[in-house]
Parts: structure tokens; C-alpha cells; sequence
């Protein structure tokens, strides 16, 4: 069990800018640790982290995810190092490979080699953090670029700044064996989606010894968040039913059939018939059928709504699986108040 689980809470970019600044500090006094915020293809994430970095004071801040492909290695570790500046050595690095349908539909650039690709971002990123004159001569990615692919001018440069911490930490979004493999080796730490702590080590934890067998132990124990809604209260089993359409957006909707990584999970749960049906469902058009197709035990599995008891064993199953960042949706009358008892309870693990 980690010495200490953290929580960690998305707020979303886009909308009432103060109104999300306001409800951070909220959830900050409330006993919160990790603040995330999401990039798709609507609001930046970073211009909201910006804001969060200089009205917050304690917790962390995380890009949940940064593309790799939407912007070059350099300028994510610039964006990264400004952000860490920004909040006084606060910011958590979230890349993720993202998927196909965005990478191509909305960046217009090629949806190739995310593995290897992945691997030399993180590399150029603690190259630029630590300072070097940055020389990088990868499969993907060469830097500076050679003379025969441009003017020939360029010339290795550094970081003209100094940041705040020459290694900041990544974390890296992954689903399928080899992505998590690598995760487990070079990141900090690993986000997964839909973790059932009690399934988990059934669909990751092979990849992960591999991975963890060629980690370099400077890097430390992998770091792991997850979770999902949290309400707390003696009457509020109902309220696991708003995780539908969002699972279901994404067991369904989240790629073609046999291309969808966020199913792919699902099924190695073993929800093969779920996991179809929700996605034939989906994609048909039928979100609603789609949604109430998601299976219960998939809906308890993944979310921290119940009673004070029932919230107390699954924080202890997280703890036992390796989480050390429990993410969390606070979904009752009471989100504030949610957070403040679960702080408590994780306290008393």
C-alpha cells in the first residue's frame, strides 16, 4: 500500500473559466492533491492550467492528456517547463497517444508509430529539461534537422531558461500490452482507463512486469492513477448509472469495430458480449440502448459509490492494487462535502 494515496479530480477546460478556477480552489481546501484537466479537440488544456497554476497553492497539476502528435517534442517540454515554473514545481506531465479519429480528423497529421514516437518525446523532454545542448538523432524525430531536409541552419540549441526541476514528471495514458509495457518502463507514472482493481492485473499485469523488469530505477516505483465516481451516503447506488454514457461512449463509440482500444478492454475483462453489444448498439445510433447495455458489474467496478463501509474496502482495493492516485468524479448532492469525508477515510488507511 503507498505510503500515502493522493485524489485527484478533473476540472473540465472550456465553460465559465472563474467558475472552474473556484471550484479548484474548493476542491484544493477540501483535502484534494492532483487536478487534472483534459485535451480533446475543444479548449486547450494548457490555457486553463495557466489559470489554475496561479489561483491554486497546494495541489498538483496534470495534463490529462497532452497528444504527442499535436504539438513537436520541444514545445511540449517548453509547455511543460512553463507550466511547472508557472506553479512553482507543481505540474505533472500527461502525454497519450490519443487515437486515429482525432490525431487524423482534427490534427490532419499521420496516426504512426505512437510507441516509438512516444519514447522519443519523453526522451527530448528531459534532454530539454536537464539543459543539453539538444542533439537527437531518432527514427521519428531528428534534431537539428538535417541540412538535407531544410536550410541547413539549424544548429543545437538549449533551453535558454532554467526551469524549476530538471525532471518533471510524465505520465503516460495507455491501453494495449506494449503501450503499458513501455509505460511501466519509462514513465513516472501510468494512467489507465475503466481500472477495476479487482480485474486489473487480468488485462495489465503481465505488460506491466515486463515493463517494470527494464525500468531504470532512478525513475522509482511506477506510479498508477485511477478510479472513477465517488458519492458517499446511505442511498446513492442509483447514482453509479450516470457513468453509462460516458462508458459507453467510449466501449462503444471510441473507434471502428476492431479498432476500438477502449473496447479491447473491456473485453479482455471479460465483458465479450458486453463489450459487442454496447459497440453495435453505438455505432447503429442507438446511444441510449447503448448506455443501458453497460454491464452492473462494470459500472460497481469502476466507480467509489456507497456507503461509508462499501467506499472504505474499495479504497483499500485500489491502495492493494498499486494506485497512488485515486481519480475521482464526485457525483452526489454534496460534491465538496464527498471529497472532505473521503479524504478523511483515506486518512484512517
Amino acid at each position: 500500500m503507498p505510503e500515502r494515496l493522493k485524489l485527484s479530480a478533473f476540472i473540465a477546460p472550456g465553460g465559465d473559466v472563474r467558475a472552474a478556477l473556484d471550484r479548484a480552489v474548493q476542491l484544493e481546501d477540501a483535502g484534494l492533491d492532483v487536478i487534472g484537466v483534459a485535451e480533446a479537440y475543444g479548449t486547450d488544456a494548457v490555457s486553463l492550467l495557466g489559470s489554475l497554476a496561479v489561483r491554486t497553492t497546494r495541489v498538483e497539476l496534470m495534463s490529462q492528456i497532452l497528444p504527442i502528435y499535436s504539438r513537436t517534442p520541444t514545445l511540449t517540454a517548453m509547455t511543460a517547463a512553463g507550466l511547472d515554473f508557472a506553479s512553482e514545481g507543481r505540474f505533472l506531465l500527461g502525454l497519450g497517444a490519443s487515437g486515429p479519429q482525432v490525431i487524423e480528423g482534427w490534427h490532419g497529421v499521420p496516426y504512426d508509430a505512437p510507441l516509438g514516437r512516444t519514447r522519443e518525446v519523453v526522451e527530448i523532454c528531459r534532454k530539454v529539461w536537464r539543459r543539453e545542448r539538444l542533439e537527437h538523432d531518432g527514427r521519428y524525430y531528428r534534431l537539428p534537422l538535417p541540412a538535407d531536409q531544410g536550410t541547413g541552419l539549424g544548429k543545437p540549441l538549449k533551453l535558454i531558461s532554467h526551469p524549476v526541476r530538471d525532471r518533471i514528471p510524465v505520465w503516460l495514458a495507455a491501453l494495449g500490452d506494449k503501450n503499458v509495457e513501455l509505460a511501466a518502463e519509462i514513465a513516472d507514472g501510468w494512467i489507465p482507463f475503466l481500472y477495476l482493481p479487482d480485474r486489473a492485473h487480468l488485462v495489465w499485469g503481465d505488460s506491466l512486469d515486463r515493463g517494470r523488469k527494464k525500468r531504470d530505477p532512478s525513475l522509482g516505483p511506477l506510479q498508477i492513477l485511477a478510479g472513477g465516481p465517488m458519492a458517499i451516503g446511505e442511498d446513492v447506488t442509483h447514482l453509479r448509472d450516470r457513468a453509462r454514457p460516458n462508458i459507453s461512449l467510449y466501449v462503444g463509440g471510441m473507434g471502428a469495430r476492431g479498432k476500438n482500444f477502449y473496447n479491447n478492454v473491456a473485453r479482455r475483462y471479460g465483458f465479450e458480449d458486453e463489450a459487442a453489444r454496447i459497440q453495435d448498439l453505438y455505432l447503429d445510433g442507438r446511444k441510449d440502448e447503448a448506455a443501458a447495455a453497460v454491464p452492473e458489474a462494470m459500472l460497481e467496478g469502476s466507480s467509489l459509490i456507497g456507503d461509508e463501509a462499501y467506499v472504505r474496502d474499495k479504497l483499500r482495493a485500489y491502495a492493494d492494487a498499486g494506485v497512488t492516485i485515486l481519480q475521482i468524479d464526485p457525483v452526489g448532492a454534496d460534491p465538496i462535502a464527498d471529497v472532505r469525508r473521503l479524504r478523511a477515510l483515506v486518512d484512517e488507511l
